[in-house]
């Protein structure tokens, strides 16, 4: 198995020698993908809410599927790095929690998908 893995290093890394700059440019933006984005519950949080002017907590877990716990934390890492805001308030004795996108989490959300469209012209390259 280390073989395979080393084999293919070397095979990458022979690519990216011969490739033209543009392409390892593009190679290295491919693989710069923001980490916090990239998990699949708070892509899907960030997708929500880039089309919707704001969702609340139900909504969201109702959109996704997510368990309250689930949806909570994932939704306060993005909270966190500034990518979402949360407003809390009462509708009569109810909390209502609510989110929606910043421009900081827009601008994270449009280089994340510059970063992935990269990554599939590099692999339909390639």
């Amino acid at each position: 198995m280390a073989a395979k893995v080393g084999a293919f290093r070397e095979a990458r890394e022979e690519k990216t020698k011969r490739s033209s700059p543009s392409a390892r440019q593009q190679e290295s933006a491919a693989t710069n993908l923001d980490r916090l984005i990239h998990e699949r519950t708070r892509l899907a949080i960030i997708s929500a809410l880039a089309v919707n002017t704001s969702l609340t907590f139900s909504e969201l877990k109702e959109l996704l599927g997510a368990s309250d716990g689930n949806l909570s934390v994932h939704a306060r890492k993005l909270e966190d790095a500034g990518y979402v805001a949360c407003t809390k308030s009462f509708a009569g004795r109810m909390p209502k929690t609510e989110y929606r996108l910043t421009a900081a989490g827009r601008r994270a959300l449009e280089k994340y998908l510059n970063h992935m469209e990269a990554l599939i012209q590099a692999t339909r390259e390639g």
